[in-house]
Order: structure tokens, then sequence, then C-alpha cells
């Protein structure tokens, strides 16, 4: 049950964000919003809006801005001269399907800043104590957290890559001596490191502390993170097409497992998910293929360049087509997730 209102609270979230900025963006050209929809299936509720009409469907798994002009009009509705999607300017048209992925991908950068400030990061980047692990020799040499080690046998380290290297350097020579700095003293502390029975490698027994950044920091860290991450994923999904690395690939129900172990391991757990997610989905929208966003995008550029538009019934058939393929692979996705939930 945990994970399934997890997801539906992840993918609720995504979703409306995703269509909102479909929406927003619509209403900023002046193209007339026939409904905005959570979900899909039949109806549970809707509520007739100034301009549109809002609804909640019976199945929380998507949703969708049903825009005037694009032949999905009901028998009582009629077009305003002027506000069809397709009355607009192909750039005009271009932003309101980009501007959903947009939306997530601006999402997963405000997700992560917070992230940033208000918990942090492991600090790689210092050599200061977070935790001392009990029975190792860091605590029987006294250290304690937020000390700051300055050196190692005389070898000056200012990151913990550097302080560790030194540390399994020196250990099998005896007594190891460390400067450390306390508050406002430099003290020093001596420790043998014998290797440890389980991983065979001589272990001081300290964890890296946090960094939380400040806000302006946050944002521009968390923006390089997003850049990072999203360039990544790009060439996980080249590897996964071209067949040259095998990537794990999940659906709904890996989503559904994910976001409910997420949740059991705390809020910012469950945050740093709900950006990965969000960043995902506006990517993945954003791929030229048949009946994604993208796939809408691709033609867009292709009349803004050639001047013209691929008569609409051969773009509604490409549509449908690729529709149909999204659905078959969403379906063998969801399989192979069922397949590794039983194996456990």
């Amino acid at each position: 049950m945990a994970s399934l209102l997890s997801f539906l609270f992840v993918i609720g979230i995504c979703v409306v964000v995703h269509e909102y900025g479909h929406y927003i963006t619509a209403r900023l050209f002046d193209v007339q919003v026939h409904e905005f929809a959570f979900g899909m299936g039949p109806v549970l509720f809707q509520r007739k809006g100034k301009h549109t009409l809002w609804s909640v469907r019976a199945f929380p798994v998507g949703g969708f801005v049903r825009l005037a002009g694009m032949e999905e009009e009901n028998d009582e509705e009629t077009v305003e001269p002027g506000r069809a999607f397709y009355d607009k300017a192909a750039w005009k048209r271009f932003l309101i399907l980009v501007n959903g992925s947009v939306a997530n991908v601006l999402l997963a950068l405000l997700l992560t800043a917070v992230f940033l400030t208000g918990h942090g990061v492991v600090n790689l980047e210092e050599t200061v104590i977070g935790e001392v692990m009990e029975g190792y020799p860091a605590q029987a040499a006294g250290i304690v957290p937020g000390d700051r080690i300055l050196s190692v046998n005389g070898t000056p380290v200012e990151t913990w890559r550097a302080m560790s290297t030194e540390i399994r350097q020196e250990a099998p020579k005896g007594s190891v001596l460390f400067s450390v700095r306390r508050g406002g003293a430099v003290i020093s502390i001596s420790a043998v490191i014998l290797p440890d029975r389980e991983q065979g490698i001589p272990l001081f027994g300290i964890r890296p502390g946090m960094k939380r950044f400040p806000v302006g920091e946050a944002f521009s860290s968390a923006l390089s993170y997003t850049v990072n991450m999203s360039v990544e994923m790009i060439r996980g999904i080249i590897r996964w097409v071209s067949g040259t690395e095998k990537v794990d690939v999940t659906g709904p129900v890996g989503i559904a497992s994910m976001a409910g172990e997420a949740a059991r391991k705390g809020l910012w757990t469950f945050l740093s998910f709900l950006a990965l997610i969000n960043l995902n989905l506006g990517l993945i929208n954003l791929l030229p293929f048949p009946a994604l966003d993208g796939g809408r995008l691709f033609f867009t550029a292709g009349e803004m360049v050639l001047r013209r538009r691929l008569p609409p019934k051969i773009e509604n058939y490409i549509h449908m087509t690729g529709f149909f393929l999204l659905i078959t692979l969403i379906l063998y996705i969801t399989w192979q997730d069922l397949l590794r939930l039983f194996r456990g």
C-alpha cells in the first residue's frame, strides 16, 4: 500500500507539472484549452472553470491537456476563430509542446536545490569528520566528529580521497601520526590501524560529514548536477537502443517499488527520488518518437525549416502507430518489472 500511494503521489506531481507546462504556455499564446485532465479513462469529477474544464479520471497514471483544433473536440464544443492550436505560428506551437518537459526539468532543478540546502551531500572535498565508527582505531585514538585531518604522517591532505590514500599507504608502517584541527587548536593524534578482518584493508573508522549549500550555490550546483545527469541519461538511452550495453529499464511497477522504498527511507530520499523521476520524464518526453512530445516537436521543427506542414492525416497515422508501439513497449517493460519483483 505504501508503494502504491507513493507511486500515485510521484506520478500525480509529475503529470500535473508536465501538463501545466503545456497549459500555461497555451494560455499565454491564447490557444483555447478545452480540458485539463489528471488521469485517464472515465471521469470521476469535473468542474467547469472560466476558460477550461478541469477533470479527474479513474486511472491516475497519466493526464492530458486537450487543445482546440487538434481534432479532439466533443460534440458540444466549438473552436473559437483564431484560437486553435494550428492557427498559431509554428514557433509558438513548438514552445507549447516543449514546455511540458521544461516544467518537469525545472521542478527537478528546484527539488535538487532544496535537497542541497536542507539536507546536503557527503562532503568529500574536505577532511572534516562526520561520524566516528564504534570499535575502530579512530574512536580509540580520541577522534571526534567535527575534527579536520590536516596531515597524515606529515603529508598534508586536503580532500577525503587524498586522506584515505595516505592512511592506506602509511598504516602498514606502524603507528600513524595525524595532525588534527579541533576548534581553534591543532593537536597531534597517533593510532595503529590494522587491516579490517572482513575487507582486508586498513580502516581508521571514520566517515565524512555533510555539506549544506547556501541558496545561491545550491541552485548553481543543482544546475550542474541536472546537466550532468541529463547527459548521462541520454548516453544510457543511446546505449540501450543501440544494444552496445545492457541498461536497466523500469516501468510503472518498478517505479512504484522504488517510490515505496524511497518513502520508507525518509523525506530527503523521497525528495531526491521525485527530482530524478521528473528529470527522467522530462527528457524521455523529448525523444523524437511518435506519440511523445518529442515526436510532435520533430514535425513542428521540420515545418519551421521547410515552411510547410506534413499532411495532417499522415502525421496522425504516424503518431497512432507510435502510440501502439509505445504501449507495447510499456507492457513489455512492465512484464519484466513483474518478473524481477517475483524473483525478489
